[in-house]
């Protein structure tokens, strides 16, 4: 039969690593698998960086999440021993009356986090590279800020086989099933037996978890570098940000060492099947023509020559919250998806709840938002 495993995990990108690493320095038998060779360009976790609130404008209950996954991340940069936070403060901008801000205003004054709120002149007069109608309003989380995310997974990777995990990579998971006596997941390398199983496939989940007809849609999207003005860009000086636009919703980084302002539209992009999509930046006219257009308008200094472009992947929930709950057919199957964007910040928290679900038979934060049995999912899976 082959050696059998505590736990298979399906998909080490950023929750299945972390889960790996948990699992891993529990002493638990874990082998990792994965379609590529993590951290890789093929999925949600590339183009270097990734913003991590914690007064969140998605909803207040997922503030303990991103507080414990700060903690983490902080944890994981000393046992690392590298660089993998900067401490840029996040800068969040809003039209009169958005709601996004003012859940983020709300949220951290009920967590009782630090939080500046300003008006839009005080917002250009502090970082004269923005430019904003009179009516917009912002705040400034000065603890927030930056993860630099394909060295995170690096540096989960790394720790997770030192601790003894097992990584299998460049092997497409075909078949996960349950049978008698455990989880069997079947690879073009070869079957593999476990007693658990954690499916976190990121916009491959729907087709391994087929039976289940969850509702994950796959979607293109795009980040672009931008040449700037670095005195007034610079990540010494200029935070990492989001503008909250009646229609639209934009977010980026300042310059890191010249690499450039870098920008992403978070709303939007056309449905696609992760294994057959064009994966060229530029392959449709909004790909720079969105961000460009962004740039000129609110950060015109930075509007200059695009340096780079880069295509990922978000997975779509209807709600646009997680699914992070056990398999409804299978108890021994948990399931991390649809992380719509939004959820490399909490790897870390969701990648330790996920070995206390299977080492303690519970997460040790409320995940109950994230419950396959919700009504936003009822309406669009079945067998949930």
């Amino acid at each position: 039969m082959g050696k059998r495993y505590d736990v298979i995990v399906v998909g080490a990108g950023s929750v299945g690593m972390a889960a790996g690493y948990f699992l891993a320095k529990r002493g638990i038998r874990v082998l990792m698998v994965d379609a590529h060779n993590p951290p890789h360009a093929d999925g949600s976790h590339h183009g270097e960086t990734r913003i991590i609130r914690h007064a969140y404008g998605e909803g207040r209950e997922y503030i303990p999440l991103a507080l414990r996954a700060q903690q983490l991340w902080y944890e994981l940069e000393e046992e690392a021993g590298e660089k993998l936070f900067a401490k840029t403060g996040v800068l969040g901008v809003g039209f009169p009356g958005s709601s996004f801000i003012q859940e983020v205003i709300a949220g951290a004054k009920a967590h009782s986090l630090p939080l500046e709120r300003l008006s839009s002149a005080e917002i250009m007069r502090r970082w004269p590279g923005i430019a904003i109608p009179e009516s917009f309003i912002g705040c400034l989380e000065p603890d927030a800020g930056v993860l630099f995310s394909e060295a995170c997974l690096r540096a989960f990777r790394r720790r997770a086989l030192d601790l003894g995990a097992e990584l299998l990579t460049s092997s497409p998971v075909l078949t996960i099933e349950g049978e008698a006596g455990g989880i069997t997941v079947r690879t073009r390398e070869g079957v593999f037996h476990g007693e658990r199983a954690i499916v976190s496939a990121g916009a491959w989940a729907g087709k391994l978890l087929s039976d289940l007809s969850l509702p994950l849609t796959p979607v293109r999207k795009t980040v672009g570098w931008f040449r700037c003005d670095e005195r007034l860009y610079d990540s010494r000086r200029f935070p990492a940000f989001f503008f909250d636009f009646p229609e639209e919703q934009y977010y980026g980084f300042p310059s890191f060492e010249g690499s450039g302002v870098k920008v992403g539209r978070h709303d939007g992009g056309p449905p696609i099947d992760p294994d057959r999509f064009d994966r060229t930046f530029g392959g449709a006219p909004e790909d720079e023509g969105d961000l460009r257009r962004f740039l000129e308008r609110t950060l015109p200094q930075a509007a200059g020559k695009r340096l780079r472009g880069s295509v990922c992947i978000y997975t779509r929930t209807p709600d646009e919250h997680f699914i992070i709950d056990r398999h409804p057919e299978d108890k021994r199957i948990l399931i991390a998806a649809g992380l719509t964007g939004h959820g490399f910040k909490f790897s870390s928290a969701l990648g330790e709840a996920l070995c206390q679900w299977i080492t303690a038979g519970k997460p040790g934060l409320d995940l109950s938002l994230f419950s396959l049995d919700r009504p936003a999912l009822r309406k669009g899976g079945k067998n949930l």
